[in-house]
């Protein structure tokens, strides 16, 4: 993952959600003969949703990932399918980790996890952690974003073995449909306009191209990148299906459109001297894919209000006391910024 790990002293010994003599003696049973060495770990800040580690071991360093403590959206944390489709891209032009093993069994660490190997890199996750690129390399990471994009979705899912990973079939409406449903389980507030969104997405709901292996999360900061700007891996697959390829452009549209916000824990890259504009990430996309993008506002105002959901989801934990990490405090005040953004983007066109 990356060398950007927060915890120390007891902390990094014992993380919180993960027991590391059951983690051994799992390993030792499962894996004879991979651990050489105490078992130290340490969370990886940065992630919103699951939980991830760097756990070392003697000479083998890997990275662990399970769903977050406390109350758990349903299908948002699914271990077993992110396991899986990392496994399955790892033949294929789209750079990922190498798997070591999923455990599905709860009693292990009290939820699923899996364990992938350590890759060296770094999530850029603002505009002023790509100023220390320089321009010319900040826009060859952000183009080669988009043409890993391409790749991800040049994918064909019989070859990777992932022609059961999804329901392309009215995928739109089920994904309009679930984030729906994500937002009722987590809503403990009035959040004006964002029942009016929902609404404006079904009622202008688009045509999919024909369907690919999507990511879900795709934006700068689930991608690992060497000193070079170069991709070395992409990261937090748990959304990932078969659906419209035209929601992973939007997201990526989205995370390269909205500003930062003053204070806030969610930063922006826009800003970082040499990144594209959007316009020019969705004509390269154009270019590579030979998709039709002329509808990308919407799927642009709907990754606005996945986003709205998803960040409800955090503030709710937050407020729960089931969260780990620095900023949540903040988290529920950006959730209007966005379901305004999402209608203004729909309103455009």
């Amino acid at each position: 993952m990356t060398e950007e790990t927060g915890g120390g002293g007891d902390a990094a010994a014992h993380p919180p959600g993960l027991d590391l003599a059951r983690l051994g003696a799992y390993l030792e049973r499962e894996r004879p003969g991979r651990v050489d060495g105490p078992l130290h770990a340490e969370v990886i800040e940065g992630g919103r949703s699951n939980l991830t580690y760097r756990v070392d071991a003697g000479t083998s360093r890997w990275v662990l990932r399970r769903p977050p403590l406390g109350h758990v959206l349903a299908t948002a944390h699914d271990m077993a399918r992110e396991y899986r489709v990392i496994r399955a891209l790892r033949d294929t032009p789209v750079p990922v980790p190498g798997t070591l093993l999923l455990c599905e069994d709860p009693d292990v660490l009290g939820a699923p996890f899996y364990l992938m190997e350590y890759v060296p890199g770094t999530p850029y996750r603002s505009s002023a952690e790509l100023s220390a690129l320089g321009p010319e390399r900040t826009r060859a990471l952000v183009l080669s974003l988009v043409d890993t994009l391409v790749a991800l979705h040049a994918v064909e899912p019989r070859e990777a073995g992932l022609e059961s990973f999804g329901r392309p079939e009215g995928f739109l409406e089920r994904q309009l449909r679930r984030w729906g449903k994500q937002l009722e389980a987590s809503r403990n507030r009035d959040l004006e306009g964002v029942d009016d969104l929902h609404r404006a997405l079904a009622e202008a709901l688009p045509r999919s191209p024909e369907p690919t292996v999507v990511h879900g999360d795709f934006r700068l900061d689930n991608v690992l990148a060497d000193g070079e700007g170069r991709i070395t891996a992409v990261l937090d697959w748990e959304m990932s299906t078969l659906g419209d390829p035209l929601t992973d452009l939007g997201l990526l549209a989205m995370y390269s459109s909205h500003p930062d916000v003053p204070g806030s824990p969610l930063t922006s890259v826009r800003g970082a001297p040499g990144h594209p504009e959007p316009a020019e990430l969705v004509e390269r996309y154009a270019a590579g894919s030979g998709r039709d993008v002329s509808g990308i506002g919407w799927y642009t105002a709907f990754a606005y209000f996945k986003l709205a959901v998803i960040l409800e989801g955090i503030h709710y934990r937050w407020k729960l006391g089931q969260t780990v990490g620095p900023g949540f405090d903040r988290i529920g005040d950006l959730v209007p910024l966005f379901i305004d953004h999402g209608l203004a983007t729909l309103q455009e066109g």
